[in-house]
């Protein structure tokens, strides 16, 4: 490809669309298994297919992209296996809605046809995540896309259902389950979220037969007292123990039911009297199975009462609540009514309040498939990253419960069991039986149910590399190496997928799991429309470029800590994209002549940056292998920016001057080439656009920089003097500019330096180099020895045991500076007053919003500060004029 020189400035419009057609036609992102490379595999966590690019896809995929990239610089065999979910819930609602904007349902249609509506709205309509993916830059190997639902997929998870019904870890019952109205379907317990509700506590009094008294309960949930089959009261509970084994009547129905005791009752909730309703809460289940106290089902699918509500049927449950709550009180069985901040579950997908039912369910019993995934962690076969999450997993693991794993929805893998409707039996097997298997008759009908999403989601880190069948990728790849995910999903998925690869792989599916935080606004609040404190991550991309996006959401993970993200941080990467771009620029405008090749003699600033991109080299790997994110961005800004572009581009420029020594020339030419070159290929891996088009229009090897060599460190390039040097070098021009800033001295004007030294080798170090001196510091001047005076009317810098002073005389009016300063200091001395006054009012600290508190505390001390820097410079000028002998 054709070298060009860089436009003058950096566009991103212009090369991001261009680079990743270029990857894509060159097949770059294609696994290619060559023998004795090492493997390096990621398994994309699947983006719903009704999903669209929100922050977190943007922050996950980024960082497994800039593993991928940089595993496949150091010569790895990779594999970025990108996929779709299904989602089951998700997309039937897409579809549903679309259908009933059409004046449909899916009952009307029918389950067979409205899946064909789903498949042909995947088909229109399913392709949005994976386009904004590629432009985010994504190098997953788009060729191998599978879909949780495609036929491969679909062999597994039968598969993998049908063994586990035939080792009996699949079972069928009544169970009281979680359940969705208006989803109409079966929640797993990691699909219900609990938030905090101000409701009311109840107090309704359970009469005795043919008496006025009873026992009170205390419940949020009057609606289902319909449903009730007892009243149940702590053992040790002095208040009622001559209560147990009697019998109240449960009010507007007139059925009698018998109170019991429990431990399980907390005698300080309430009245420390519990209604029993076995078929509406997971505990009472529980309860109603020891006692053989019986199901009534007072609410339905629907969340309406049922003919168990008497004169309530047919009412919505809240409505119900409403009406009993009234008759309740007319019967002057409503005690009294209290405030009560409880936490009700809700539906993850759609909102709505849950509803606890039993139903017939399928369940995979999970504790003998847990034991072993609680190992492998133990044994540190799989490392979790950050590894406080450890703790959560095992508390999670130790107490796992039976997972539900069917729901009553259309879109899905349907479960493959057969009902025989002749001798009632179930035939599980993986493909259509035709008969009955126990009684051989062919009146049998598929069960309508499907399989939770992330049944299919657990079987990801193998199914997708083509089990069950033998294929090379699976032998390759299989374990994976790193499973990029969020904590939010601990538990929903990463803990399944180990169970489900230790059961049917015989190992581990990754071996280590990183778990990346939330993204948040830049006030830590998390993201909501409803707060309008979104950040859209499309839109970003579009105003400042996906590279500076991509190095901002890099640059703020840490590990264990929230992403509190601002389109100011974005902005300020964009500049350091632009910085880059122009120091690229400069590089070739400045290679006329050049001939690679090492040079013949090389300058202390040549040595010094060679020996610190050697140094970054090893930083920055090292950040990789530990997951250190932000580390890797951090070291490569503070290289880029004030090691290569602040320092060693300017003291280059002598040596690229038209008149300068040939050998300087060429020097300096080999190394900006070699620390372009390899400094665009450390960053490549966070910035995949800009550094591709550089890397293409300087002197390079090899088709991309997507597969160019990653730099490795090398212990001979180390030059630990040129840096402690350079160090010396540069404090010294830090020390004249600091001076030069603080006397409000122009820019352009030249000083007269003189640097005492404690010993006559560290002046001829500083004399030897002292052109850099010379030309970053602006100097007219410059003299350094042991024997040094410092002149009068000077100001002064210590740093290093060196004292650096700039003569003054000549420089500036002391007079006129002496008034300024003067000046400038009684207005600080009334801006400080009003300030004190302010602070000291209790008004204003108790009144005033707490950050506009903090912010005149912060503006304070400011102030204070600059005050006495003020009073500092003031002195030296005070000094000047008497060594002037001005007065």
């Amino acid at each position: 490809m054709e070298a060009e020189i860089l436009e003058r400035s950096y566009n991103p419009e212009n090369i991001e669309d261009r680079w990743f057609r270029f990857w894509m036609e060159e097949g770059l992102f294609r696994n290619t298994i060559r023998e004795g490379r090492p493997n390096f595999c990621i398994v994309i966590p699947p983006p719903n297919i009704t999903g669209s690019l929100h922050m977190g896809h943007a922050l996950n995929n980024t960082l497994q992209d800039i593993l991928i990239r940089w595993k496949r610089m150091s010569g790895h065999n990779t594999l970025w296996q990108f996929g779709i979910d299904h989602a089951g819930i998700a997309t039937q609602n897409v579809v549903e809605r679309q259908l009933s904007s059409e004046g449909f349902d899916r009952h009307r249609i029918g389950q067979e046809r409205f899946v064909e509506r789903v498949w042909e709205w995947k088909k229109e309509s399913g392709g949005t995540i994976t386009k904004q993916l590629k432009r985010l830059g994504a190098s997953c190997d788009w060729d191998r896309e599978r879909f949780t639902m495609d036929e491969g997929l679909s062999d597994a998870v039968k598969e993998v259902f049908v063994r586990l019904y035939e080792e009996g870890l699949i079972y069928r019952a009544d169970y009281i389950i979680n359940w969705c109205p208006r989803c109409h379907t079966a929640l797993s317990d990691l699909e219900v979220n609990y938030e905090g509700v101000k409701g009311s506590l109840y107090h309704i009094k359970y009469p005795f037969p043919n008496s006025r008294d009873g026992i009170v309960v205390a419940t949020t949930r009057p609606e289902t007292m319909f449903g009730d089959t007892a009243v149940a009261v702590n053992p040790e509970d002095k208040r009622y123990k001559d209560s147990v084994g009697m019998e109240v009547m449960l009010p507007l129905t007139g059925r009698r039911i018998p109170v019991i005791a429990d431990s399980y009752v907390d005698q300080k909730f309430g009245t420390g009297a519990l209604k029993i309703t076995p078929a509406h809460d997971p505990n009472d289940f529980e309860i109603g199975i020891k006692y053989n106290l019986g199901l009534i089902k007072a609410i339905d699918e629907k969340g309406s009462m049922t003919e168990n509500a008497g004169p309530y049927k047919g009412l919505d449950r809240y409505k119900c609540r409403k009406k009993a709550l009234k008759d309740l009180e007319d019967q002057k069985l409503l005690v009294k009514e209290e405030s009560y901040e409880h936490s009700v579950g809700h539906c993850y997908r759609c909102h709505t309040v849950i509803e606890p039912l039993v139903s017939k369910q399928w369940f995979v019993k999970m504790s003998s498939l847990a034991m072993p995934a609680i190992d492998v962690i133990k044994r540190g076969e799989i490392r979790i990253i950050p590894s406080h999450w450890e703790a959560t997993y095992f508390e999670w693991m130790n107490n796992i419960r039976d997972w539900c794993i069917s729901r009553q929805i259309w879109w899905g893998h349907r479960i493959p069991a057969w009902h025989c409707k002749d001798c009632g039996q179930i035939t599980v097997v993986r493909s259509e039986p035709g008969i009955c298997k126990h009684c051989n008759g062919r009146n049998i009908e598929q069960e309508e149910d499907v399989l939770d999403t992330w049944f299919s989601s657990a079987l990801w880190p193998f199914s997708t590399l083509g089990w069950p069948h033998s294929t090379r990728e699976l032998d390759t790849y299989y374990p994976t190496s790193v499973m990029v995910t969020g904590f939010d999903i601990l538990f929903f998925w990463v803990a399944r997928m180990i169970m489900m690869g230790i059961k049917f792989m015989g190992d581990i599916p990754f071996h280590d799991i990183y778990l990346h935080a939330l993204v948040r606004d830049e006030s830590g609040q998390k993201m909501s429309k409803s707060k309008g404190n979104v950040i859209d991550p499309l839109l970003m991309m579009e105003k400042y470029g996906t590279d500076p996006f991509r190095f901002t959401l890099t640059a703020l993970t840490a590990q264990g800590r929230d992403i509190c993200l601002s389109e100011k941080r974005i902005e300020g990467y964009r500049h350091f994209a632009n910085k880059i771009w122009n120091a690229s620029r400069f590089v070739m405008l400045n290679l006329d002549g050049f001939s690679s090749g090492k040079p013949k003699k090389e300058s202390l600033a040549d040595r010094w940056i060679i020996h610190r991109l050697n140094i970054v080299t090893k930083d920055v790997t090292c950040a990789l292998e530990e997951y250190r994110f932000n580390d890797m961005a951090g070291l490569l800004y503070q290289f880029w920016w004030h090691e290569f572009c602040d320092w060693y581009i300017e003291m280059a420029k002598d040596a690229l001057a038209p008149d300068a020594d040939t050998l300087d020339r060429q020097a300096a030419q080999e190394t900006l080439v070699t620390v372009l070159d390899q400094g665009l290929r450390l960053l490549h891996p966070v910035m995949p656009f800009l550094t591709e088009h550089i890397w293409q229009n300087i002197p390079h090897n090899g088709k991309s920089i997507m597969v160019a060599s990653w730099p490795v460190y090398d212990k001979e390039r180390d030059d630990p003097e040129a840096e402690k040097q350079m160090t010396m070098l540069m404090e010294i021009i830090r020390g004249i500019r600091n001076i030069r800033g603080e006397m409000n001295i122009s820019p352009g004007v030249r000083l007269k330096a003189i640097i005492k030294t404690q010993d006559q080798e560290t002046g001829d170090i500083i004399m030897r180099h002292s052109r850099y001196i010379i030309s970053l510091a602006r100097l007219e001047t410059m003299e350094c020895g042991v024997e040094m005076v410092r002149p009068k009317a000077s100001a002064t810098s210590i740093i290093q045991g060196l004292e650096i002073s700039v003569s003054l005389e000549g420089v500036l009016n002391f007079k006129e500076e002496s008034e300024r300063l003067k000046k400038e200091l009684k207005k600080l001395d009334r801006d400080l007053e009003v300030l004190h006054k302010k602070l000291a009012n209790e008004d204003f600290i108790t009144r005033a919003p707490s950050d506009v508190v903090t912010k005149e505390k912060g503006r304070s001390s400011e102030l204070s500060e600059k005050k006495k820097k003020l009073e500092i410079i003031l002195k030296t000028i005070t000094k000047c004029m008497e060594d002037a002998g001005l007065h």
